[in-house]
C-alpha cells in the first residue's frame, strides 16, 4: 500500500499539483479503500445485525412521567429533570424574532443539556488495513433497535458515572493525556438543535498500536472504511451519531 501511495504523491506532484493534508488524506483513503475492497462483503455484517436485532430480550412501554425512578417534575415549572441535577432536563423555550422562519415567533418543549458528549470510535491497522471498531448498540427511542453505533458514545454525566454504573467501555482511549492512543480527528458539533437547546457532542476518532489487543463483546465488530460506506447506505443500520464522525473524515 505505501507504494501505491508514494506513486499517486508522485503522480500528483509531476501534474504540478500542491499537496495539502488533505489531498495526502484522500490519497491515504484511497489506498486504504483499493486495498479493503478485496474482502469488503458486508453480507455477514447485515447478518450478525440482525441477530442482534432478533434475539434482542429488552422490552419498551410507555409509562406515565410521573412514574419515572429518579426523575422529578417541577410543580411550579413543569421542567422535568434527573434528581442528581445532572443528565438533561425538558424545559420550555419562547423564540421571537426569526423573521426567516414560516411564523415569527413560538414557544416549544425542548431538551436541555449543557455538557458536551463524546461519541468515539477507535481505529488500528489489521493485515496492513485500517480497520473501524463499532457498537451495535439498542436505543429505547430507535424503530430500528441496534444500529451501528459508536464503540464511546458518552455524555459528561455518563464519564463521572452519575448513574452509578459501570464506567463507559473504551473511555481510557479518549481521555485527555492519553499515550495509549493518537487523535486522528476531533471535532465539536451542535446536535438538532430543534429539540436540544445548547447540547454539542465531540466526534473523535483515534488509533491504536496495530499490536494492541482490545477485549470486546459479541456486540462489537471491525469494519472497513468500504464495508461502512455501503452499510451508510442502507436504511436504519447506521446510526446518526456514527454518520456525523465519518462526516468529518
Amino acid at each position: 500500500m505505501n507504494k501505491l501511495r508514494n506513486e499517486l504523491i508522485e503522480l500528483i506532484n509531476n501534474n504540478k499539483y500542491s499537496i495539502s493534508k488533505e489531498t495526502e488524506g484522500v490519497v491515504n483513503q484511497l489506498c486504504e479503500m483499493l486495498e479493503a475492497d478485496k474482502k469488503d462483503d458486508i453480507t455477514e455484517v447485515l447478518n450478525w445485525l440482525e441477530k442482534k436485532r432478533s434475539s434482542s430480550k429488552i422490552t419498551i412501554s410507555e409509562i406515565p412521567i410521573n412514574d419515572l425512578s429518579k426523575w422529578k417534575v417541577d410543580k411550579i415549572t413543569g421542567n422535568i429533570s434527573h434528581i442528581s441535577g445532572r443528565f438533561f432536563q425538558i424545559v420550555g423555550i419562547k423564540i421571537e424574532g426569526a423573521l426567516d422562519r414560516e411564523v415569527q415567533s413560538w414557544s416549544q418543549p425542548i431538551m436541555k443539556q449543557e455538557e458536551c458528549g463524546i461519541l468515539g470510535i477507535i481505529c488500528k491497522n489489521i493485515e496492513g488495513i485500517r480497520h473501524y471498531l463499532l457498537w451495535a448498540k439498542y436505543e429505547p427511542g430507535s424503530v430500528a433497535k441496534h444500529q451501528l453505533s459508536p464503540c464511546l458514545q458518552a455524555t459528561l454525566s455518563n464519564l463521572d458515572r452519575v448513574h452509578g454504573g459501570k464506567k463507559p467501555l473504551f473511555a481510557e482511549y479518549f481521555e485527555e493525556g492519553t499515550t495509549r492512543s493518537k487523535t486522528i480527528s476531533s471535532i465539536e458539533h451542535v446536535e438538532d438543535p430543534g429539540r436540544f437547546y445548547l447540547k454539542t457532542n465531540r466526534c473523535v476518532v483515534v488509533e491504536i498500536s496495530e499490536n494492541e489487543n482490545i477485549s470486546t463483546t459479541d456486540d462489537f465488530i471491525w469494519l472497513t472504511l468500504p464495508q461502512i460506506k455501503k452499510l451508510l447506505k442502507i436504511d436504519k443500520v447506521v446510526n446518526s451519531f456514527t454518520r456525523a464522525i465519518f462526516g468529518n473524515l
